[in-house]
């Protein structure tokens, strides 16, 4: 079985593509100084680069899970998350509340989308 591992980091790698799945990390934002909604937009940007490194893309998402530092920010977050999605291609996705590694994020998301057919 292939294993193909996207944006490796010194303890993980952003993305890898194994048994027809793209595993996505917890992403989180680049700038933890803006809020929820910018956080969530920052988010989904690096979700988005990451899939098209892998040969896909958002309408391959088969999974998402939501971590919010606070659940009273799901508002801000599915603002962003409602401008990005694409309607006809929803995935299935959770939200949660959650305590984050890094006090100023406010977002951390995963997923798992289906790797392009070799």
């Amino acid at each position: 079985m292939a294993i193909r591992r996207i944006a490796e980091e010194q303890r993980l790698s952003g993305a890898v593509v194994a048994g027809g799945m793209v595993w996505l990390a917890g992403q989180v934002a680049d700038d933890a100084t803006l809020d929820a909604e910018g956080q969530t937009a920052d988010i989904l940007r690096q979700i988005d680069a990451l899939l098209a490194e892998a040969g896909t893309d958002k309408r391959a998402l088969v999974s998402i899970q939501v971590v919010l530092a606070d659940i009273r920010d799901a508002p801000a977050m599915n603002r962003a998350w409602d401008a990005w999605l694409d309607p006809a291609h929803k995935p299935a996705r959770m939200t949660i509340q959650a305590p984050l590694v890094d006090p100023a994020w406010k977002v951390e998301i995963t997923g798992v989308a289906l790797a392009p057919a070799a």
